[in-house]
């Protein structure tokens, strides 16, 4: 029987266990870094154990990408059972997961394996590592597979409402977005990613208000567009996130849709409370 391809992504993407499951998608955590614990992201620490915490520890964590050790161990445990690997991984300008996993590729010879930067993160990277899996799940080699993945590049959007910008300023994630920093207390900021960066879009007074300005641009958006696919994610604000799915879904077919989780990684950045989008359109 000829061996597939192997699809990786990172832990930032947090893809439903069922879902990662059913497609044998790969994952590779990101750490989290609490003073002089350090925790893999999903692996020692859940989002409901991080933002408990987040509320109890005085001091902030911070992040790391995954080193180039850690990929070759990954690289060379796949490369047992499958014929070349696909990594699917977090936006080169936010993280260096990316520069990890090419410096590992480099230790790795001849087996073949595809690194790819998404520009994403969330479980809009996870969309992609979905399209790359099912591709290799039918049999697809690494040049399609890969190719599956890289043709979404551009074309997945992201949005989300943070309840506050101190996460993503202390954390030098803010990109863009610093010109809101003055608005810290009196506004909710609705943000994208443009380009593998954090950029401003709009910024409001209630977060009430914000998410329904996020669901108008996706309308605006969405206007003469076929099937939707969808991703819905949140940082412990899942009724938030349940009712953006429901609205959407009164006015749009939705040829899949994904609730998920923020990983604790992106929960370091974002912080409680932060709600978003991911969407492409077939």
């Amino acid at each position: 029987m000829t061996k597939k391809i192997a699809v990786l992504t990172d832990s930032t993407a947090y893809i439903p266990e069922e879902i990662r499951k059913a497609l044998d998608i790969h994952v590779i955590p990101l750490n989290v870094v609490w003073g002089e614990r350090s925790y893999l992201d999903n692996v020692d620490i859940t989002p409901e154990v991080f933002y408990e915490m987040l509320q109890k520890e005085p001091d902030l964590p911070t992040t790391s990408q995954p080193s180039a050790g850690a990929f070759k161990q990954v690289f060379e445990e796949l490369s047992k059972n499958y014929a070349g690997v696909v990594a699917v991984l977090i936006s080169a300008d936010l993280s260096g997961t990316v520069a990890s996993a090419l410096a590992a590729k480099e230790m790795m010879g001849e087996f073949p394996i595809e690194v790819i930067d998404s520009r994403l993160t969330t479980m809009a990277l996870g969309m992609m590592a979905v399209r790359a899996a099912e591709r290799a799940l039918s049999g697809g080699d690494l040049t399609i597979v890969a190719a599956a993945a890289r043709e979404l590049i551009g074309k997945v959007k992201v949005m989300f409402v943070v309840d506050t910008l101190e996460f993503l300023h202390k954390g030098g994630r803010i990109g863009g977005a610093k010109r809101l920093v003055g608005s810290l207390l009196s506004m909710k900021p609705l943000l994208q990613l443009e380009d593998g960066k954090i950029a401003a879009l709009d910024s409001v007074r209630t977060k009430k208000k914000a998410i329904q300005t996020m669901i108008g641009e996706f309308i605006k958006d969405a206007e003469g567009k076929d099937k939707v696919h969808l991703t819905v994610f949140h940082g412990v604000a899942e009724p938030e996130a349940k009712a953006v799915i429901e609205e959407i879904e009164k006015s749009y077919p939705l040829a899949s849709k994904y609730l998920a989780k923020l990983s604790p990684t992106l929960g370091v950045h974002t912080g409680p409370g932060t709600v978003g989008i991911g969407y492409y359109f077939e």
